[in-house]
């Protein structure tokens, strides 16, 4: 269950509780029974790990990783020489 924040905008107590998501809004100070206003927060959401971020699929300058070298191209064939008619 998610934690809300609150403060009352009358007497400024502030405070947190835990609520469920299908529960109502508290509306009235525990404190002064003032209008009470919910604070909003950042997400609390972390990546951790590789795969999150731009330069983690990239290899940077200086690093000791050494790419494996690229195979040759190998030359187009020549076409086969055509058989004298006789």
């Amino acid at each position: 269950m998610p934690t809300y924040a609150y403060a009352c905008k009358d007497c400024g107590h502030a405070f947190d509780i835990v609520q469920s998501f299908s529960d109502s809004s508290l509306t009235s100070c525990p404190e002064c029974e003032g209008t009470l206003r919910k604070k909003f927060n950042s997400v609390g959401v972390v990546f951790k790990g590789s795969g999150f971020y731009r330069t983690d699929s990239r290899v940077s300058k200086g690093s000791s990783v050494s790419a494996a070298p690229a195979a040759p191209a190998a030359a187009p064939a020549a076409p086969a020489p055509a058989a004298a008619a006789s």
